[in-house]
């Protein structure tokens, strides 16, 4: 048999041939695997190779620019709901049928007023960047390279643990295990999640919205409040403002004109969508009184001590404050005035519960006075990340202020003698 080195048998001239390399059926077969000998074939013949990897990337590429096209579905929708209530009421209603100058008056100013401010949200909503978590979350590159060959999940727990001891992270995994994502190669921050949609990590993620085609969380949540509470106010408003002429026009106490077809459906819709976001906005207002997200809501957030559903309420008052902010004048205002990074929230004691009301009388101090009180539990937020200290630091912090008590209490009891 000839040898395949032989020029006058190669039929691509110029390329080096393995001997590996079997010519059967006019095919060439190797016996080492694709994988293991892709990096031969494509330095002889790029060719072979190069047609494989655009193939797969074609399709993916193709289905990410179909989902983009598809995302802003819902929201042309929305826009083309608002642009025909916009004419419906202003012109078919006010110009055509109110026949009161004062009254068009009035109902135009009103109106205009709640439009502007529900578009303005809206709009902020839909186009807020996604609040991502920063730079010092990503492990080095050295951590990543070690963290990638490694394969045994508790050798990489321990690459993570040495990589986030000084981020401030207190919420693990329901295994205890430090949160990475492994599509955005990034250590999650408390309250951070992955969006599929989107295909990133977003800080303080409720919820992704496709009638916003955005993710809700951190850098739009108060814009997503207010657009739920325009929204509510303006559908209200058209509703009860619509509501005589649409009796009207079904008692045919008007005559039928072209604006009838609009009146009427007008105060259908702004009935429907009235009621659908109530429920909504209703059900947001009692998570922002929580101080959780829709994804906590669903699954408590772990802890040091476990799960705790309320380990980020701090009060109703101090929850408010940091979605809106301190100053209460920009609270109906779509500008951005939430408090924090996004990054690092402040938590309660996991094992008290602030809402609950204090029950201790007069006659439990009384019994209790002279005793050696135990050792009080202390904040997570109160060290760097309490997620990576060790139960004998624990114990020694316990015994500290165990001593500390009792110092205070001889102290107090010289002083009473004296």
């Amino acid at each position: 048999m000839p040898s395949l080195s032989n020029s006058r048998t190669q039929p691509f001239p110029g390329l080096v041939w393995h001997p590996s390399y079997v010519l059967t059926s006019h095919r060439f077969y190797s016996p080492t695997p694709p994988q293991a000998d892709d990096s031969r074939r494509a330095h002889s013949c790029p060719a072979l190779i190069a047609p494989r990897t655009g193939a797969k990337m074609a399709p993916s590429h193709v289905l990410k620019c179909c989902q983009r096209v598809l995302g802003w579905v819902p929201v042309v929708f929305i826009a083309l709901v608002v642009c025909w209530s916009y004419y419906a009421y202003v012109l078919e209603l006010c110009i055509f049928t109110i026949k009161s100058t004062g009254e068009k008056v009035v109902y135009l100013v009103i109106f205009h007023l709640s439009f502007v401010m529900f578009v303005w949200s809206y709009w902020k909503t839909i186009f807020a960047p996604k609040a991502a978590p920063s730079k010092e979350f990503r492990l080095s590159k050295s951590d990543k390279e070690i963290y990638e060959r490694e394969e045994r999940p508790e050798f990489q727990q321990e690459i993570l643990k040495k990589a986030a001891k000084d981020l401030p992270i207190y919420t693990t995994t329901a295994t205890r295990a430090i949160r990475y994502c492994d599509r955005c190669q990034l250590i999650k921050p408390d309250r951070c999640h992955h969006c599929s949609a989107c295909d990133i990590c977003v800080l303080k993620m409720d919820h992704h919205c496709p009638w916003v085609n955005n993710c809700v969380g951190f850098s739009n949540y108060k814009f997503f409040l207010l657009f739920l509470l325009y929204s509510l106010l303006y559908c209200l408003f058209i509703a009860a403002t619509v509501l005589q002429y649409f009796i009207a026009f079904w008692t045919n106490d008007l005559e039928d004109t072209h604006a009838k077809f609009h009146v009427l459906f007008l105060f259908f819709v702004a009935a429907m969508f009235f009621i659908s976001i109530l429920s909504l906005f209703s059900y947001h207002c009692w998570l922002v009184g929580k101080n959780r997200s829709t994804i906590e809501a669903f699954r408590a957030p772990s802890f040091r001590n476990g799960p705790d559903k309320n380990g980020f309420s701090l009060g109703f008052r101090k929850n408010l404050k940091q979605v809106f902010g301190d100053e209460v004048k920009y609270w109906i205002i779509p500008i951005f005035t939430s408090l924090g990074d996004g990054c690092s929230f402040p938590t309660r004691l996991v094992m008290l519960d602030p809402e609950q009301p204090a029950t201790s009388s007069q006659n439990e101090s009384i019994r209790n006075v002279g005793t050696i009180q135990p050792p009080s539990i202390r904040p997570l937020s109160e060290s760097q990340n309490r997620l990576l200290g060790t139960e004998s630091q624990w114990i020694n912090g316990g015994l500290e202020e165990e001593n500390a008590t009792t110092d205070e209490r001889k102290h107090v009891i010289i002083s009473m003698e004296s």
